[in-house]
């Protein structure tokens, strides 16, 4: 292999290797920018799944559905790794981080030295903190077997409980309802992702999945999870109504994956800590991802977003930063999904009010924003949202509508005042509000 200093692109230096710990899609990007850069040095990439780096979107979406087969989710061939001189070392664990010796120890003692260091740990899916919580049946959704494990329980007739209305737990109900299951929601808030879109637009998803015959529970507590033979058979809620469950898929969010950078002296809040270039408090190290609640230069504040984008984008800065570039991360925060529920003829064309696909562009804090207007039809699901303060758009999100992410980040950079009746008429350009 050869060999070179993480601070430039040629192949002189001390011969240390950059190490990513996180065979994820931001470590294998990663290693995929700093080789694209003309770095030739050595670069080791440490994953403790036994998977080669993979995308997690499709684990809810088409894999869970059965329509994208497992070869599409990888994030590269299997030879990619070799051909590109990336050591990539699976189903092994980092245990600890030694910045002044600049190694990172493995779980079998053996430790690797590095030059610079990227951390692409991740998330982690938070437990559920109820008796029974641990019976067969109970599952969640983090990784490829995850996805096979849920994929396997969907059937036609199987009364599956979600707990949780965020993201993962709508898109999972969305395909438990495709594959003929019963569903019911549980939620602890009024409506589901109000959080994250507040209530005008929160409603409209409540709605949606209703229609699609998912039953929606909101402002519950689960007590228990009840069951027999060491297997779920419900869910017992703070009323004492008990919702029968032959499957509970638990979706109550993840949290960053900071232990190896808390042991190692890191600063740490709401995730590992980085500044724009995604250095972290160490000066060899950096973070990307879900991981990294790093200084967004837009919005003049740290941000921590949970989504693919930042994975597939953020490495490609935190490789030409650790490479000595002037790199600054700044891309205006974007999430998207996707949700089909009536099974149809290939050819048959799928009606909007069947499909939930959208993109969502900015970020805006839950009490952030003053107004929402809507452009489109939101009745058909074909509309454009966007999040107001001060006249100013904050946030966009489109729905089954498509072409319309440029004009939306375009809105939000700028941070000009806009016509609220002339953004949310459907026949004025959106660069000409």
């Amino acid at each position: 292999m050869s060999t070179g200093t993480a601070g430039t692109a040629g192949d002189s230096g001390d011969g240390r290797p950059v190490v990513i710990v996180g065979a994820s899609l931001g470590g294998a990007k990663a290693a995929e920018a700093l080789r694209e850069a003309g770095y030739r040095g050595g670069i080791v990439l440490i994953g403790d799944e036994h998977e080669r780096p993979y995308e997690r979107p499709p684990l809810s979406k088409g894999y869970l559905l059965g329509k994208t087969p497992r070869e599409k989710i990888y994030v590269h061939p299997p030879q990619w790794y070799a051909e590109h001189d990336v050591t990539l070392r699976l189903g092994t664990a980092v245990v600890a981080v030694d910045p002044a010796a600049h190694t990172v120890r493995l779980a079998d003692d053996g430790r690797i030295e590095y030059a610079k260091l990227l951390l692409t740990t991740g998330s982690v899916p938070r437990r559920l903190p109820v008796p029974g919580a641990e019976q067969d049946g109970v599952l969640y959704l983090r990784r490829v077997e995850d996805s096979d494990r849920i994929k396997a329980a969907l059937r036609p007739g199987v009364r599956v409980v979600v707990i949780g209305a965020g993201w993962i737990g709508l898109e999972t109900a969305a395909a438990a309802r495709t594959a003929g299951a019963e569903v019911t929601v549980l939620e602890a808030a009024e409506l589901p992702l109000l959080r994250v879109l507040g209530r005008e637009v929160a409603q409209v998803f409540a709605d949606l999945h209703r229609d699609h015959g998912v039953e929606l529970r909101f402002e519950v507590r689960v007590e228990e999870l009840t069951g027999e033979g060491g297997r779920v058979t419900g869910v017992r809620l703070a009323d004492g109504a008990t919702v029968p469950a032959d499957v509970v898929v638990v979706g109550i969010g993840i949290a960053p994956d900071t232990a190896l950078a808390e042991a190692a002296g890191l600063t740490v809040d709401n995730g590992i800590k980085t500044d724009e270039h995604l250095r972290t408090s160490d000066p060899d190290v950096y973070a990307a991802g879900d991981v990294a609640n790093a200084y967004h230069p837009l919005f003049g504040r740290h941000l921590r977003v949970e989504h693919w984008a930042n994975a597939l984008n953020q490495p490609q800065t935190a490789a030409r930063a650790m490479l000595g570039e002037d790199a600054a991360y700044d891309r205006v925060p974007y999430f998207f999904t996707d949700a089909e529920w009536t099974p149809r003829h290939p050819n048959e064309p799928v009606a909007s009010r069947d499909q939930l696909s959208m993109e969502y562009l900015g970020y805006v804090e839950p009490d952030g924003y003053d107004r929402v207007v809507f452009r489109g039809d939101v009745k058909a699901n074909e509309f454009i949202a966007f999040w107001l303060k001060d006249g100013r758009v904050l946030a966009g999100m489109n729905m089954n509508i498509w072409d319309v992410t440029d004009p939306i980040r375009e809105l939000i950079v700028s941070k000009r005042v806009v016509n609220a009746d002339r953004l949310a008429n459907p026949n004025v350009p959106l660069g000409e509000v």
